[in-house]
């Protein structure tokens, strides 16, 4: 005689509401280490994201910047012909050539009768084409258009002192503003004036050379020191503006390379190693996050997997209380198993009975496990955050800019939770199973 699953079903309902209080402990224990588990991980992957946080709060995660290797044997330029070879890498989303210049004094110009100076400014040149794909943020204004047009740093305007101001008291600082908990400034005060609105003009020196060049700055760009300290505090123009200022300062040196150094924008953060290692074998030197993100991440997997092993510790314990609760109910059940038997019914419909319980032990401590692990974890990134709020809310339910959770609890660590703790369950009762599938048929009839 095969058994329906439905009734299946319901003796596996009916058996675990015979003894209440016993199932209830026995899940109690599956709840309890599923909440470990949950919340163990969580924490870890909280841990990966605060981290990943702070080094993206550093710069783009995704940039490598090649320079020419100090060793003195490669003779491998950084040329045109090189950027080509980088830009046909499989992964690599965007490259655009770095140049800069080394000249004894940089100056900048601005307001009536030039008021205001800024005694010394970083210099940057670039494929403008390539800005946007290479992840340059313009906060305000737009791109380089056409020659004498230049983005500026976020902080540029910083730069400059008043003239007309006495000494010590000539200059704006960023840093006076509000800062929040983190040391992260909220809002320096105004500069001087509006950069975006006056004419700059950029006067270079080098050696007996002195040339004069107006500029028209046309976007703010937003600071990001993996991409060159120019984002902060100096100006970016076109790599063909900053060739002819390079050309008429005599400050391109025979069979140098034309260009001091390459960034690379690759199109994920699982493949910059990947990316590197490539660069590096075509005889450059490469310089990225990578190099600190890795071992943050080692570190942090550690500790997943340690806290992650702490909360599987008591899963095991609730196993064991799995086992021991399906062996006490086979013992008080051994006369139901022998009239099953001599009613026809086959082994694997008496095993299926016992490890559908055992199974759905482990699904309802699962369950609820996953249902008070998630709201812990909402109510402690709350209260990290400040309290309940609309906003807050949904920080601690997606993340995002702004979100600092302690606890993080994707999707796939619940459905994992769940799925673990209903095989933790099935493992704890094939023991019990076997045995009572092993019970002869008229002893367990004539048992009491």
């Amino acid at each position: 005689m095969t058994v329906r699953k439905q009734d299946l079903f319901k003796l596996c309902i009916q058996n675990l509401l015979r003894k209440k209080s016993r199932t209830f402990l026995t899940v109690l224990g599956v709840v309890i280490g599923g909440c470990s588990i949950v919340i163990m991980v969580s924490l870890g992957i909280g841990m990966k994201e605060a981290q990943e946080k702070l080094l993206s709060e550093l710069g783009d995660l995704t940039i490598i910047t090649v320079s020419r290797a100090q060793s003195g044997r490669s003779k491998t330029k950084l040329d045109d012909a090189l950027v080509k070879r980088i830009r046909e890498l499989d992964g690599v989303e965007a490259v655009t050539p770095k140049q800069s210049l080394d000249v004894e004094s940089v100056r900048l110009y601005a307001g009536n009768g030039n008021r205001y100076v800024a005694d010394w400014t970083g210099m940057m040149g670039l494929d403008a084409a390539s800005m946007e794909k290479m992840g340059f943020s313009i906060q305000e204004g737009g791109p380089i258009q056409k020659s004498g047009d230049v983005v500026v740093g976020q902080y540029t305007a910083y730069s400059f002192r008043d003239t007309l101001r006495p000494e010590g008291s000539d200059m704006v600082s960023r840093w006076d503003g509000p800062m929040d908990e983190a040391g992260n400034l909220l809002n320096p005060p105004d500069p001087y004036f509006d950069i975006l609105k006056q004419k700059l003009t950029l006067v270079v020196e080098n050696q007996d050379t002195t040339i004069t060049i107006p500029l028209n700055p046309v976007g703010l760009v937003k600071e990001d020191y993996s991409k060159g300290s120019e984002t902060s505090e100096g100006i970016i123009m076109s790599l063909s503006d900053m060739k002819k200022i390079a050309e008429k300062l005599h400050a391109i040196k025979k069979n140098s390379s034309p260009y001091q150094n390459i960034l690379v924008k690759v199109s994920d953060i699982s493949r910059v190693a990947d990316v590197e290692g490539q660069i590096k074998a075509m005889g450059c030197a490469t310089e990225s996050m990578e190099s600190i993100r890795k071992p943050m991440e080692k570190q942090a997997r550690q500790k997943q997997m340690m806290l992650g092993g702490l909360g599987a510790i008591s899963l095991v314990v609730a196993a064991i209380g799995i086992t021991n609760t399906m062996i006490m109910s086979i013992s008080e059940r051994t006369k139901e198993i022998g009239i099953m038997k001599a009613l026809g019914c086959y082994v694997r419909d008496i095993r299926a009975l016992f490890l559908a319980e055992a199974g759905a032990i482990g699904f309802l401590g699962g369950l609820a496990s996953c249902v008070i692990s998630f709201v812990a974890a909402l109510i402690a990134n709350l209260a990290v955050m400040g309290g309940p709020s609309v906003e807050n809310l949904r920080l601690a339910l997606l993340g995002g800019e702004g979100a600092s959770r302690i606890c993080v609890v994707p999707v796939w660590l619940l459905l994992f939770a769940i799925g673990f703790s209903v095989c933790i369950g099935l493992g704890s009762g094939y023991y019990p199973a076997n045995r009572a599938v092993r019970i002869p048929a008229l002893e367990a009839i004539k048992s009491d």
